[in-house]
């Protein structure tokens, strides 16, 4: 089997306040059903699903990976939609700030070391 794309299934509360969340901090949505939306970045994808279960939520992450983490920071610190944000910290490997979104899903939105 050789992989050639994976894409994750975000869990939402509020579909809609979860649309606005991820459109908030860049991503383009494309309309895939009633249930179903497209987050795109660049080529990077994610689906947002219109299901939620608490225990699903609470443990899910996601690693972001991005060019500049100073202008990720200033975007999503704006985000009326988040719940949760820490400050930005240096790793061995890069840097890491952590992104809580709306139905508590952990971002780590992560600039690595070249």
């Amino acid at each position: 089997m050789q992989v050639i794309d994976i894409k994750a299934f975000v869990p939402s509360k509020d579909y809609e306040q979860s649309q606005a969340f991820y459109t908030d901090i860049g991503f383009q949505s494309e309309y895939v059903s009633d249930d179903l939306t497209l987050l795109s970045n660049g080529e990077c994808q994610l689906f947002l699903q219109r299901f939620y279960n608490a225990e699903l939520a609470d443990n899910f992450m996601l690693q972001i990976c991005v060019s500049d983490i100073d202008q990720a920071y200033a975007l999503c610190a704006n985000t009326p939609y988040k719940t949760q944000i820490s400050e930005i910290s240096q790793e061995s490997w890069g840097k890491v700030f952590f992104l809580w979104g709306p139905v508590g899903e952990l971002l780590h939105i992560t600039e690595l070391n070249n």
